[in-house]
């Protein structure tokens, strides 16, 4: 499978600031799969980049901006798939902790009492729970651009009953953590998503590999590809900043394959390649 995917930014720059951008595909695949580019400009200049890697993969770009209007350009083609994420004994721990947004701690008697049939069958068999809790993740919340703000956590996206992709995923996150079952935020290139922007999913560790699950089922899962994982959004904003002040004007996004999508059987386990 070939796939194709980018994004545009266009950044304003009121303060000097430190940006750290997370688009570029993550660093989990073996040479000659990937072609890419990233250029970045400052008032039609260009600007020195440097990179850092995190533990999890991540590619985060940094950049020193002064005030003036960033541009943000970054295409890439992916040929093949990349290697499935497995667990360490650091992440099964790691990502059963609460976080700022999927406080597991304000899920456990809910989780409970919600889920008692099937944790009575099954126990905490991340392999049936991953699917169930999407399934009723997506069952309970409506798809609302804007119904939710940029700190809205779990328990504000259960209450308010909608919201988009991070918070259905923050929702099956605290839930699948609450039940046991180690689990975490993927940022992702979705090629079928509609509408087109950055992703997010839920990954749960089932034996040794990260699985995915994605409860907006806009995009067929074997699809994606990865930008960052991280506890929560926190950890996987396509842009931030340190010091100064940015305002985001415009943000497109494109991803795409080379042929028809493939299907999605949302009972099977599938990892992010």
């Amino acid at each position: 499978m070939k796939r194709v995917m980018g994004c545009h930014l266009e950044i304003e720059v009121i303060d000097p600031t430190e940006v750290e951008l997370q688009v570029a595909v993550s660093g989990a695949w073996d040479d000659g799969q990937v072609v890419e580019s990233l250029r970045c400009t400052l008032d039609g200049r260009a600007v020195d980049v440097r990179e850092v890697r995190d533990p999890a993969g991540a590619r985060i770009h940094v950049l020193d901006a002064g005030p003036g209007r960033l541009v943000v350009d970054y295409d890439a083609e992916v040929t093949g798939r990349a290697r499935p994420a497995t667990g360490t004994a650091h992440e099964r721990s790691l990502y059963l902790r609460p976080s700022r947004y999927a406080e597991a701690d304000k899920f456990f008697g809910f989780a409970a009492t919600e889920f008692a049939d099937v944790v009575e069958e099954h126990g905490d068999d991340a392999a049936v729970l991953l699917p169930y809790v999407a399934a009723w993740v997506g069952s309970r919340l409506d798809y609302v651009p804007g119904a939710s703000g940029p700190t809205d956590s779990a328990k504000d996206t259960l209450l308010a009953g909608a919201g988009v992709c991070r918070d259905y995923s923050h929702l099956t996150v605290a839930l699948l953590r609450a039940l046991g079952v180690p689990a975490r935020l993927a940022a992702v290139y979705a090629p079928g998503c509609d509408p087109m922007d950055f992703h997010a999913v839920a990954e749960a560790l089932v034996g040794d590999t990260w699985h995915v699950a994605d409860a907006t089922c806009l995009a067929p899962r074997s699809s994606l590809v990865r930008i960052a994982t991280g506890r929560d959004a926190a950890d996987t904003a396509f842009c931030d900043n340190h010091g100064g002040g940015i305002q985001l004007h415009v943000s497109q996004v494109h991803a795409i394959v080379d042929g028809p999508l493939p299907g999605d059987d949302l009972a099977e386990l599938v990892a992010i390649t």
